[in-house]
């Protein structure tokens, strides 16, 4: 029923290059009134995820200014650098600002880097998920570093293990965002399994994961249904960003 052999996305080339979508603003009013900006000196960047799956391409709009159209699922934007502080965020089904998929407000702590989902739930509302790029406090030089969030609002829990059993991330359920572990740099095969079993959903061949560096490797999709279970690898931006 979960087996789905090679069915994966790499959002990058696992050099940096993270796909983006090209129709983002970076420009993001931040001092309206729903701004309520803590502290314009503490800076952090904050990109976005289309991760909701059957949901349509959308436009987004922060502080009802236009940061992103037409973004697509599976997309990432690129960072902007935004003052730390609360911000409301509207998405729109492209060209349609009737009603919101998603209203909410948004907190950007200081001096931090993000990466923020639009997401489906399993009661099929939309929300955003942020997941804030903790570097590790004492990290080992030469290592890489890797973490899991898991988006697919179907799924049971789940392991992350390599394929000689070793197992990296344990009981990973829906919106769970792990914390970074380190591993040696190379290229990896990686296994999605039922959490307790054997029982994969995915094979996630050949990543290369390279020294020093962050990454996140996002579970997307839906079980069973299209899209189908599929994983992004961005760089992440605590990789070679400065706040």
């Amino acid at each position: 029923m979960y087996y789905q052999p090679n069915r994966y996305f790499r959002s990058d080339d696992m050099m940096g290059n993270a796909s983006t979508t090209g129709n983002s603003n970076a420009t993001v009013n931040s001092n309206t009134q729903t701004g309520n900006i803590q502290n314009e000196n503490m800076m952090s960047y904050v990109r976005l995820l289309h991760a909701a799956a059957k949901a349509p391409t959308v436009d987004v709009y922060v502080n009802d200014s236009l940061l992103v159209k037409n973004f697509n699922y599976r997309e990432f934007t690129d960072y902007v650098k935004l003052p730390s502080g609360t911000y409301n965020v509207k998405v729109y089904p492209t060209g349609d600002k009737t009603n919101p998929a998603i209203e909410t407000d948004l907190f950007v702590p200081p001096s931090s880097v993000i990466t923020v989902a639009a997401i489906r739930d399993t009661n099929n509302d939309f929300s955003l998920l942020p997941a804030v790029e903790k570097p590790l406090a004492n990290p080992t030089a030469g290592k890489a570093k890797v973490r899991v969030v898991h988006l697919i609002s179907n799924a049971p829990s789940v392991d992350i293990a390599l394929p000689n059993g070793t197992i990296l991330f344990k009981d990973v359920q829906f919106k769970d965002v792990e914390n970074y572990i380190e591993v040696p740099i190379g290229r990896y095969t990686l296994e999605v399994r039922l959490a307790g079993t054997e029982i994969p959903i995915l094979y996630i061949p050949n990543i290369r994961l390279r020294s020093d560096k962050y990454y996140t490797v996002y579970a997307v999709g839906l079980v069973g249904d299209e899209p189908s279970p599929q994983v992004l690898i961005p760089l992440d931006g605590i990789s070679y960003l400065k706040v």
